[in-house]
């Protein structure tokens, strides 16, 4: 049987054999160095960072600390694992594999920690600005985007340390996108616009708002379009690249209240003051107008058959503008009717001039 010391003399073999045993020596040390430092960090991460996450009032710092406490012991044991498989003189395949391994699996605990940091924030995102609907759309497509681009990130650094040529990759990975995105370039603005309206959030799910001659109640928001419920009770569909690029009214931002107008014209030789008076109290009579701010009525013009005011009163929901108006109107009729204030319809008056009659003479 062959020994592997047959090729060194006695002093040879005891001399390799101490360096040997030193350096495997001093790599369990680091090994075990390093293993305790990961239980160190896992008990402060467990003790003194829960108290400094404790000081905050947000809880995200607590669900990121639970996330990544565990993968970041990992990383430390492995890092120390990795620094004394690489400082063994292996044969140069054998340290070559382990080596690498080891690098694989620390790029993929440092992969794994940023994606749950993140993962951690988009949900919170989600759930404190977003929206629940808009959350349940466009989180999990952002999460799957961004597990893409750390996969490709953690991917080109390993590609980089076994010293592949990563220049070929990223250019087909660039023409690639390129001719991806040419082919949808539609469909990528619309899904660009629904991540710029989940960012900007102009509008609300069950907000009302107003584009151009078209408004309506938006009902949902998804990653290509927005849907919204006309007020005659119609289903309109528009994408969402048309409603970033276009001037929108939002009825329901930043609250929910609405201010009226009524216009009305009284006769030529009506106490205007009075007519002020009446139209202020019977818009306060009117349990849907808010008292503060308290309903206005200004004498706006001298118009050809009447005097004309306007009357301006906030109501609570704008979803009850209409039958609030209703209401006013129809005390308002009332309220004239009683005080002998007259509505005066358009009138004109037209002169007829009759042509002289000249004698005739014979």
């Amino acid at each position: 049987m062959s020994n592997i010391w047959y090729y060194f003399r006695p002093d040879e073999a005891d001399a390799f054999y101490l360096f040997w045993t030193k350096q495997l020596l001093i790599s369990i040390l680091i090994v075990a160095a390093f293993y305790l430092l990961s239980q160190l960090l896992r008990v402060l991460l467990a003790r003194v960072g829960k108290r400094l996450c404790n000081l905050t009032s947000s809880d995200l710092d607590d669900r990121i600390l639970d996330q990544v406490s565990g993968p970041a012991s990992w990383l430390v044991f492995f890092a120390g694992l990795y620094l004394a498989i690489k400082r063994l003189p292996l044969p140069e395949k054998v340290s070559a594999v382990a080596s690498g391994a080891l690098f694989i699996v620390n790029v993929l605990i440092v992969a794994t920690i940023a994606y749950r940091m993140l993962g951690e924030m988009l949900d919170r995102y989600g759930e404190r600005v977003a929206g629940e609907e808009m959350s349940r759309q466009l989180i999990p497509l952002v999460q799957k985007l961004c597990s893409i681009f750390l996969f490709g990130v953690a991917l080109i650094i390993t590609l980089k340390h076994f010293n592949y040529d990563i220049l070929s990759l990223v250019t087909a990975l660039g023409v690639g996108s390129l001719a991806i995105g040419l082919a949808a370039k539609d469909t990528l603005a619309n899904m660009i616009s629904g991540f710029t309206l989940m960012i900007d959030r102009p509008f609300r799910i069950g907000d009302r708002i107003q584009m151009g001659t078209q408004s309506g109640d938006v009902v949902d928001i998804g990653l290509r379009s927005t849907k919204i419920k006309g007020l005659d009770n119609t289903y309109l569909i528009i994408p969402n690249a048309e409603l970033c690029n276009t001037t929108l009214v939002n009825h329901a931002y930043p609250d929910m209240r609405v201010k009226g107008r009524i216009n009305i014209g009284v006769a030529y030789g009506s106490d205007v003051e009075l007519v002020k008076g009446l139209l202020v109290s019977t818009a306060a009579s009117i349990p849907e107008v808010l008292p503060d701010p308290a309903p206005e009525a200004y004498f706006t013009a001298f118009a050809d058959s009447s005097l004309s005011l306007s009357l301006f009163f906030w109501v609570a929901d704008y979803t009850q503008l209409f039958a609030t108006q209703d209401k006013i109107n129809c005390a308002l009729n009332n309220c004239f009717k009683n005080n002998g204030i007259n509505i005066p319809y358009p009138t004109r008056t037209v002169l007829y001039e009759k042509e002289p009659i000249h004698a005739t003479q014979d």
